[in-house]
């Protein structure tokens, strides 16, 4: 894992993830080290962010590490055409690992092979997020006991969605069963399907999923997100689609609970926020342990 990129989460095996969340527990009960002394990481990022960025910077500080970078490509180079390549091979001079969002799918994978510092995918258009993958994995081994044979309901916007793609390619390493459920315009895209029939996963398409609620160990909702869209209309048709309240979940397991990547628009309405079964806002927190895990074992410092 040292030195190496992680810019899909294919990239890091099943012992690698375990690795992680084993490091990020350690971070847990302490997180504040001096690991990063004197090292610089650069965040770039060309999309809004608001928990990835800072819980990435919220990692490096608690490290004693150094942030420089922009989290506004306007304020930057870029906006007076200086292309990514050029970017990357200069701001690989000013730092020893690249955190990096942009919104081109692809882009991460580029940026890896033009440098000779590590690359964090924060996010590459609709393709990928890894490190929140290993987030929800951390979030869901800690409210769950285990990783191992669970069912995991992946909701909303499925077709853009890039958490739920990632979270998908690892929780297949540890046989889960999966739901999606989705409208129409939204379904997990075909590859992802045609990738489960070949290792002989179950899954199930609904669009509803009142029905089945009662199978949920983790019920994973994502927002529709609106830049993803190029038709306004179609965005306006869907974006409402699935709400999930209080009396949605009352017949649900005692253990279940309600993950979000976040940003939330309307659907998850607040009622729900007060329920234990809710566990969206500790899940942001899990991002600071698990992101220190990350650089640090990339870094080669634990």
């Amino acid at each position: 894992m040292k030195s190496k990129s992680l810019v899909s989460i294919t990239d890091f095996t099943k012992d690698d993830y375990l690795r992680i969340l084993e490091k990020a527990a350690e971070f847990e009960k302490k997180s504040y080290q001096n690991l990063l002394d004197s090292k610089v990481i650069a965040t770039l990022f060309f999309e809004p962010s608001t928990r990835t960025r800072l819980s990435f910077e919220s990692a490096i500080n608690r490290l004693g590490g150094r942030v420089i970078g922009f989290n506004d490509s306007s304020t930057s180079s870029v906006s007076k055409g200086e292309t990514l390549y050029d970017t990357i091979r200069v701001v690989s001079n000013y730092s020893e690992l690249i955190v990096m969002r942009h919104p081109l799918e692809g882009s991460a994978r580029f940026a890896s092979e033009i440098t000779n510092i590590p690359i964090i995918n924060a996010g590459d258009g609709a393709n990928q997020h890894p490190t929140q993958t290993l987030l929800d994995l951390y979030s869901i081994q800690k409210t769950q006991g285990k990783l191992d044979n669970l069912n995991i309901f992946m909701v909303g916007d499925l077709k853009y969605g890039r958490t739920v793609h990632s979270l998908l390619m690892a929780l297949s390493e540890f046989n889960a069963t999966f739901y999606f459920i989705s409208p129409d315009e939204l379904r997990m895209p075909e590859e992802y399907k045609l990738y489960l029939d070949k290792i002989g996963l179950k899954y199930h398409e609904s669009k509803e999923f009142k029905p089945n609620i009662i199978e949920a160990d983790i019920i994973y909702m994502t927002r529709v997100q609106k830049e993803r869209f190029s038709d306004p209309i179609e965005y306006e048709r869907t974006k409402n689609a699935y709400v999930l309240k209080n009396e949605m979940i009352e017949d649900s397991k005692p253990g279940m609970k309600v993950l979000h990547p976040l940003p939330r628009v309307n659907e998850i309405h607040p009622d729900v926020d007060a329920n234990a079964k809710a566990y969206y806002f500790q899940q942001t927190e899990n991002g600071v342990y698990v992101r220190q895990a990350i650089i640090s074992l990339i870094l080669g410092l634990v």
